[in-house]
């Protein structure tokens, strides 16, 4: 996880996380570039897996989920996207999209409003690319200059900031599977501790071959599904100030709860401990949980289900849908709620579960009501 020094806390200080609502979001997905075909694909219930180009993207995958016709230069257009990789294109569009979804209201407010943005080690093919050209150019630093800020983490959140204008703290989040919901937390924790009065929160994850032969040799246990790419964001901000910008509130964020495990029969155990201890934080009773997005890893959902108990749950599975988006798959998940919740699925009195189990010893979980 990298920061930018944040802002001096707000005169008032300290604010409670209970406090803040998802009041707008978007998704750039194999779906579609926008957040309406994001909730069109989740409805009609259709993989959007399909077969890999071996042209366009040679690698041991055969299929995948990737945004359709996406490039930065069709994306954003063509000044200032020459060097831009294609995370930090996704990264920039799904910003894009949220700020123009949260209205005009948001441009007024840029020195306090937040961006966390949740990436996996920025650019794989970037950072990958420009190591090779420094091992086989005549010199190694025979590279291409223009093309070494997208080898850092932080470059996709640095450069949605300066793209969209927005001026307030800027951190990047890297956590695995979990990056979206880590991501979450940190973004609540920045408005409790008064460091700005709205947040631009998400996650994206770029399909590319490097990602996908590194993603294919790391597999521990035989198992590897498709991958997707993507991004989905969206604005947390107190009801209040929702109202008043003309924006309804779709859900409220009543707590993330993270724990670690230490060998891989642990993990579901664990998850169950994690998701009652957030209920227990929400002042949520498992009979007021209506909506459960998991992360699709075995063992998560007779995990939730032993947290739960003896009840009928509807499920958000996304992952069978768009294929394996890694950093940004809880972002996903957590906009499939937010896409439930404009149907009329989390009604006042309803919670709704995003859980996951990560690869790499953690679990982790949030808890919204409607």
């Amino acid at each position: 996880m990298s920061a930018a020094p944040v802002t001096s806390p707000a005169p008032h200080g300290r604010r409670a996380a209970g406090d803040l609502v998802f009041s707008a979001w978007s998704a750039v997905s194999p779906f579609g570039p926008d957040s309406e075909s994001y909730g069109s694909g989740l409805r009609r219930g259709e993989s959007a897996l399909h077969d890999v180009d071996q042209e366009t993207w040679p690698g041991p995958y055969t299929r995948a989920a990737t945004v359709p016709g996406f490039s930065a230069a069709e994306a954003l257009g063509k000044k200032g996207t020459r060097t831009m990789d294609r995370v930090t294109a996704l990264a920039v569009t799904t910003v894009g999209r949220l700020m123009e979804a949260c209205g005009p209201d948001l441009a007024e407010h840029r020195e306090r409003t937040g961006l966390v943005l949740g990436t996996g080690s920025g650019s794989v093919q970037s950072i990958m690319d420009f190591t090779r050209d420094s091992l086989t150019g005549d010199k190694p630093y025979h590279v291409d200059p223009a093309r070494f800020p997208n080898t850092v983490m932080n470059r996709a959140t640095g450069q949605s900031a300066i793209w969209h204008g927005i001026k307030g703290p800027n951190t990047t989040i890297a956590g695995g599977w979990l990056t979206g919901l880590l991501a979450l937390s940190y973004a609540a924790r920045l408005f409790r501790g008064g460091h700005c009065d709205r947040v631009l929160c998400g996650a994206a994850e770029e399909y590319s071959v490097q990602r996908a032969w590194l993603e294919w040799h790391s597999a521990k246990d035989g198992s590897r599904p498709a991958l997707g790419e993507g991004g989905a964001a969206w604005l947390l901000e107190t009801e209040g100030a929702a109202h008043e910008a003309g924006r309804t509130p779709l859900a409220r964020l009543r707590a993330t709860r993270f724990r670690t495990y230490h060998a891989p029969g642990d993990a579901a155990a664990t998850l169950t401990r994690c998701v009652q201890d957030a209920l227990a934080d929400a002042g949520v009773t498992p009979s007021e949980v209506g909506l459960v997005a998991p992360l699709g890893t075995s063992g998560e959902e007779e995990a939730v289900r032993a947290a739960l108990g003896a009840r009928e749950v509807r499920w958000l599975r996304v992952r069978p849908l768009l294929g394996d988006t890694s950093a940004a798959a809880t972002g996903f998940q957590t906009a499939a709620v937010l896409a439930a919740s404009e149907d009329g699925l989390l009604p006042s009195g309803t919670a709704a579960l995003i859980t996951g189990i990560d690869r790499d010893g953690t679990v982790g979980c949030a808890v919204l009501t409607g």
